[in-house]
């Protein structure tokens, strides 16, 4: 982390000097804003931290509820996920406060005793190497707590606006082409604490709906969430409890003989665990009566399912019964399928307002996240006219694209949690044993990545190039997000993480991989080279596209890592790109040159398939995901990327 840029500031270092200069919020909606968001669940806020880095963007995010959540629903924080926390700069507060997910046990019936269950298996829950982060629980809402501080104190402070319901929400379409109009108009009614009922307007550039699986937003655009919904009904309680069940501090999954299943979850704190607990199996058609499903039905239910052990709950936090469905919006934004050449988004549906499923491959409150990480940084760099508006098409086509993977993998996963002693045919590859309990856990296992959130892979388009340079650099396959590896800081000599390096500052990171220093005459490993032509030259992305007012490293932050230790790199003679001036006072940064860790199994040469011979440029995406990997000396390649989408007509 770097401050003091401008001079030293004492106090909280993440705080901005707009959030200290912050007085009051005003009681009212303003009258206009670049972007209004609906909804202050976990894509809203997520949306909204993101466009809080920048400070020339106005962001207003509302919300029906009459203040902050202080008990959530979801509580599964994928890997993935972890990974986007530490662009927010927060993640060390989740990993402290949550439960850690490092095991996770299988038990079915007793093929003596059937009635009785027994551990079948166990498994480590996310595999070595995957991420340097672990597969945590935590409350959403403590999740809400550290965006909502996070977006207090950045470029441009945002503050919920509470207790206001959207009741028309319309797109000027005369205004929707030209973009430094406001073409989209809301309207909501705010309740006074004396149940007086007034109306607030507000204009806005762009308005994203994140109000949830009943959003009020998708029903103004006029679409409708489409799919089936499987015929199972499920509880859910968080519960203080005493019990013998060995595995109560493990994340559990249970197939009994004839109760049906149960899927245990630990929670944060030591104590509390949530139980998820098949209760029914509905006929076609049928819909769950929940009046007639009480919290005792639930205790008991997992008392049954548990046998022969017991369990005494001694406190619940919250219940719930829900029937499972698995759900999705045909598109994410306000355009017709078929779009015209110079039509853009101005309203956009993101979480569980345009896809909706069951919970337990702990995904929902992952993917909605990853939804507002994909548009944040695409909203902010067409308002801020650093790309075409043509960029915001991609949101829509690469979150359709993934909210449908997610709807097949959560059909199969709730099939086979429903499913009691049959032989289940519908699951590929599945042992030559067909229990249900054996397919249930060989589909886990086969599918772990993908519930740690990191098999996600974006297809060829405006964004992914995929060409054959893939095999410079096998471990960063492109499409998929950076995955981060150790290196050494050369001036400091500082242990970090390459990946820890994209935070959600909308900028582009350009990794350059160097090749032998000694190999070559000037002594860098065609590092020079490459600064030369991203400082100079005329088709320089740098030179090109970035304001001239602005630092270099502003849309294009360039990190080196060289293939010796830093014993044997010189920072003297290091380019002077590689050392951009910061701030009022000009400070130089010494944080973008980096040297391979020469620890076993350490070097991200080694563990991400680098050509030491050839080196490489992998360019990532504002949000982690590597967009292409070219080879180092391709400077026409490098600038042709970023001219598909970067000039403004």
């Amino acid at each position: 982390m770097q401050f003091h840029e401008n001079g030293f500031v004492a106090g909280d270092p993440e705080r901005s000097q707009a959030a200290r200069n912050m007085g009051e919020q005003p009681d009212t909606l303003p009258k206009r804003a670049d972007v209004l968001i609906v909804g202050c669940g976990p894509a809203g806020l997520t949306l909204a931290t993101q466009l809080s880095a920048f400070a020339d963007i106005s962001t207003v995010i509302v919300d029906k509820k009459q203040g902050p959540m202080t008990f959530g629903q979801a509580d599964g924080i994928a890997c993935r996920t972890m990974e986007m926390f530490e662009a927010f700069s927060f993640s060390e507060k989740i990993l402290k406060e949550s439960y850690w997910v490092n095991e996770t046990t299988f038990w079915r019936p007793d093929s003596k005793q059937p009635a009785h269950i027994v551990r079948s298996d166990r498994m480590q829950d996310t595999e070595d190497g995957l991420s340097e982060f672990p597969h945590v629980i935590l409350s959403q809402a403590r999740v809400h707590d550290r965006y909502l501080e996070k977006m207090a104190q950045n470029a441009y402070p945002i503050h919920p606006f509470y207790a206001r319901n959207l009741k028309t929400l319309t797109i000027d379409r005369a205004l929707a082409s030209q973009l430094e109009r406001y073409p989209v108009r809301a309207e909501f009614e705010v309740t006074d604490a004396e149940g007086n009922i007034r109306v607030e307007v507000i204009e806005a550039r762009f308005a994203v709906g994140c109000d949830g699986a009943h959003s009020a937003v998708r029903a103004q655009l006029g679409y409708q969430l489409e799919g089936d919904s499987v015929n199972s009904a499920w509880g859910v309680m968080d519960v203080l409890a005493v019990t013998d069940f060995p595995d109560i501090r493990m994340k559990s999954a249970i197939h009994s003989a004839e109760e049906g299943s149960m899927l245990i979850i630990p929670r944060e704190g030591g104590h509390m665990v949530r139980l998820y607990i098949e209760i029914a199996k509905l006929r076609e058609n049928e819909r769950l009566a929940r009046e007639e499903i009480t919290l005792e039905h639930l205790i008991a239910a997992a008392q049954r399912i548990i046998h022969p052990y017991q369990i005494e709950v001694k406190d619940t936090v919250w219940w719930s019964v829900y029937q499972i469905g698995q759900r999705v919006c045909a598109s994410f934004d306000d355009l017709p399928e078929h779009r015209s050449s110079d039509a853009f988004p101005r309203v956009f549906i993101a979480g569980d307002a345009c896809h909706t499923h069951s919970p337990k491959a702990g995904q929902g409150m992952n993917v909605s996240m990853a939804d507002a990480f994909n548009l944040g940084w695409k909203m902010a760099a067409v308002i801020n006219q650093q790309s075409s508006p043509a960029l915001l098409h991609s949101y829509s086509q690469e979150r359709h694209a993934v909210a449908y993977e997610l709807i097949e993998f959560d059909k199969q996963i709730a099939k086979l949690f429903s499913s009691r002693n049959s032989t289940q045919n519908d699951i590929k590859d599945s042992a030559e044993n067909n229990s249900i309990a054996e397919a249930f856990q060989q589909y886990f296992q086969k599918h772990a990545r993908y519930t740690a959130g990191v098999e996600t892979r974006y297809e060829a388009g405006l964004l992914t190039q995929i060409n054959a340079s893939q095999a410079l650099a096998t471990g960063f396959p492109e499409g998929m997000r950076f995955h981060s590896a150790p290196a050494i800081r050369l001036a400091d000599a500082k242990p970090v993480h390459l990946g820890h390096c994209i935070k959600a500052d909308g900028r582009w990171r350009l990794f350059a991989f160097a090749r032998p220093i000694a190999d070559h005459q000037d002594r860098l490993g065609g590092i020079s080279a490459l600064c030369q032509f991203l400082e100079t030259d005329e088709a320089s992305p740098v030179v090109k596209y970035s304001p001239s007012d602005k630092p270099a490293d502003y849309l294009f932050d360039l990190r080196v890592i060289f293939q010796e230790s830093f014993r044997e790199v010189e920072l003297e003679i290091m380019p002077e790109f590689l050392m951009p001036r910061q701030g009022s006072l000009g400070l130089k940064d010494y944080e973008k040159i980096f040297c391979a860790d020469k620890r076993p199994d350490e070097n991200v040469f080694d563990m991400r398939g680098i050509d030491r011979q050839t080196g490489c440029i992998v360019i990532v995406r504002p949000d982690q995901y590597v967009a292409t990997i070219l080879p180092l000396e391709d400077i026409h390649g490098l600038a042709a990327y970023f001219d598909r989408f970067m000039p403004i007509e």
